[in-house]
């Protein structure tokens, strides 16, 4: 009775490890670095640094012009009006400064967030299109060494690229 019983749960697992099973890779770097999506997101993040730090520049102008100005009409005066007045100044430049660390820090938020919501979304229709073409597994190769090597003709990166774009435009 115990061999028959060893016998069709040998079966069992025989036969489930007959079951072929599709596997693919994609190679991460070049799926994020070449998703459309991603180009734009960058080049978008881009603009809004140049907008930004033509900005910061104009302030470094305008506080130096300010400073300068400061300097001439206060310059010879009491030490106490002296004092009075580049407190005064020292403290709207302050408030300035910190405005504009907060405006870096949000852009850098934004980007970050962004990034995050695309690497998810690129997560999502990797998972959607190993549904769609019967994968098994679709596994991620990096730097780090998940896949050291594939057989190119299981590197699908190039066809889930270009649904990712393809869906993108869209």
């Amino acid at each position: 009775m115990k061999k028959i019983g060893l016998v069709v749960v040998s079966a069992i697992l025989l036969s489930s490890c007959n079951q072929s099973q599709k596997i693919g890779f994609v190679d991460n770097s070049k799926l994020i670095n070449e998703y459309q999506e991603k180009i734009d997101l960058e080049a978008q993040f881009e603009k809004e640094k140049k907008a930004f730090q033509k900005k910061n520049d104009s302030l470094n102008v305008a506080y130096q012009a300010e400073a300068e100005d400061v300097q001439l009409k206060y310059g010879n005066a009491p030490q106490a009006t002296q004092d009075e007045k580049y407190q005064i100044f020292g403290q709207k430049w302050q408030r300035i400064q910190q405005q504009i660390q907060m405006d870096q820090a949000a852009i850098q938020r934004n980007y970050t967030t962004q990034i995050d919501s695309l690497i998810n979304n690129i997560d999502e229709k990797v998972e959607a299109y190993g549904e769609k073409n019967g994968y098994t597994f679709i596994l991620g190769k990096n730097e780090g060494g998940s896949v050291l090597y594939g057989k190119a003709e299981t590197d699908i990166t190039d066809a889930v690229l270009k649904e990712l774009n393809d869906s993108y435009k869209k």
